[in-house]
């Protein structure tokens, strides 16, 4: 009833007669909707108390532990032109099964026999080497003999002086009797020619005595003939040893220098076969890059270059393969803000797209579809978006990952901190408070690289 009209009737109604009003007065939906409240505000109450993992959100992709796993380029080792392909498109290749083979196009590597003229060049320069080696050894020995002739020479030369300098001794020794005979002599002949002269003695006894005195003068002078002989002998000797010097000095030097001449030409021989041994070696390995194998084993997803007869040059990228088992990663990048917050092995929860999965963001236990993960390598160095990049691989304590993730593919994680009240997780939100920072006791020392030795 409104009671708008002047005229009001309500007191000639009883309103105990109908349910309506009734109803109306006994406030039944108040009391229901009284008792919600007070079940929803207590549950909220208690919600409060309930406990919520912090965590971190990011965006990635997903990759491989090891870059060996990753899809890999075949490139061109040296410049050529594509005679045969091997495979194709979709093939699966073993490691080093053939994938194209190349012809020469340089002039100077189209001589097909230039392999075995190279080695025959080789082995006259060896030959040749161990020709001028022999000639040095032959030398070396006319050296030793040219050294030992001069010393015996010296030798022989020394002995002649002491027999001379003993001939000069003994023929003074002689002289100095001659002429002590001719002093006797002498002096028989001037008491004979007084003799003779008196009367006492006759001519021919003078004339023997004059005979005597004359033939010890003939010896005394023989032997002063014979001494200045051997003297000038022995002169001569001694300056023969000068010359015996200057001789088979010049022999030697001369040896020295044939022998130096010999092993210089050895050692010329030696670095041009060499030379060759290399540009043999370099001959040998280019006609190997001839033939283009797979470096691992996976399947061809892209040829680059096709055709036959296409020229292709050094660096150009032939097929592209993916390999055939890898171990997956996940990189993602976080903030510069949440970097102080993680760790070496510190656990991560993994969404991959594509994946149906149903995720509450502090309940990672509760979530569907998500994967375990743990942080596997930090970089200390900033990226070019700003942010850190962060390796994920699989958590071996949690589900493998699924088969069907490819590399390449998009993921979100959810990198797990502390575990917290609902309340305190709130009134941190609103405030705006860091997440609670704290050190797993597991941890490792935060990693710049990826060792692949670690990679398992």
């Amino acid at each position: 009833m409104l009671n708008i009209s002047l005229k009001r009737i309500n007191q000639n109604i009883d309103l105990e007669k109908y349910n309506s009003f009734k109803t109306l007065r006994e406030r039944s939906v108040s009391k229901i909707l009284l008792r919600l409240m007070i079940v929803l505000i207590v549950g909220g109450i208690l919600a409060l108390f309930l406990p919520w993992t912090q965590n971190i959100r990011a965006n990635g992709n997903v990759t491989t532990l090891s870059p060996d796993d990753r899809p890999q380029t075949v490139q061109a080792t040296i410049g050529g032109k594509i005679e045969e392909w091997y495979a194709q498109e979709g093939d699966f290749v073993n490691i080093g099964d053939t994938i194209i083979r190349i012809s020469e196009v340089k002039e100077m590597y189209m001589d097909p026999d230039i392999l075995n003229n190279t080695q025959n060049q080789i082995v006259a320069k060896n030959e040749s080497s161990k020709a001028y080696a022999e000639k040095a050894n032959n030398l070396s020995g006319q050296l030793q003999a040219l050294i030992n002739s001069k010393e015996i020479k010296l030798d022989q030369n020394a002995i002649k002086i002491n027999q001379t300098k003993l001939k000069i001794k003994s023929d003074s020794i002689d002289l100095v009797a001659a002429r002590t005979k001719k002093n006797i002599a002498d002096n028989q002949f001037k008491r004979i020619e007084n003799l003779y002269n008196e009367g006492l003695k006759s001519l021919t006894d003078l004339e023997a005595k004059r005979l005597s005195v004359q033939e010890t003068q003939a010896k005394v002078i023989s032997l002063e003939n014979k001494i200045d002989s051997n003297q000038n002998e022995l002169n001569n000797l001694k300056a023969n040893v000068t010359a015996i010097i200057n001789e088979y000095d010049n022999k030697i030097a001369k040896s020295k220098s044939d022998r130096m001449s010999a092993m210089s030409a050895k050692y010329d021989a030696d670095a041009n076969r060499n030379k060759l041994q290399s540009q043999y070696n370099t001959y040998e390995v280019r006609q190997k890059n001839y033939y283009i194998t797979s470096p691992i084993n996976g399947t061809i997803t892209e040829a680059v270059k096709t055709g036959i007869g296409e020229i292709i040059k050094a660096g150009d990228a032939i097929v592209n393969i993916v390999p055939k088992e890898y171990k997956l990663a996940v990189e993602t990048f976080i903030s510069p803000m949440d970097m102080p917050l993680l760790d070496i092995g510190q656990k991560v929860r993994v969404q991959f797209d594509g994946w149906p999965a149903i995720v509450f963001s502090g309940w990672p236990n509760s979530s569907y579809g998500t994967f375990g993960g743990q942080i596997f390598a930090i970089n200390n160095d900033i990226s070019d978006n700003g942010k850190y990049r962060i390796m994920i691989a699989p958590d071996p304590d949690d589900i493998e990952w699924p088969t069907e993730v490819r590399v390449g593919g998009g993921a979100n994680t959810i990198t797990l901190l502390n575990d917290v009240k609902v309340g305190y997780e709130l009134w941190r939100q609103l405030n705006g408070f860091p997440a609670d920072y704290y050190k797993n006791s597991k941890s490792k020392k935060v990693k710049t690289k990826i060792p692949l030795k670690k990679i398992k």
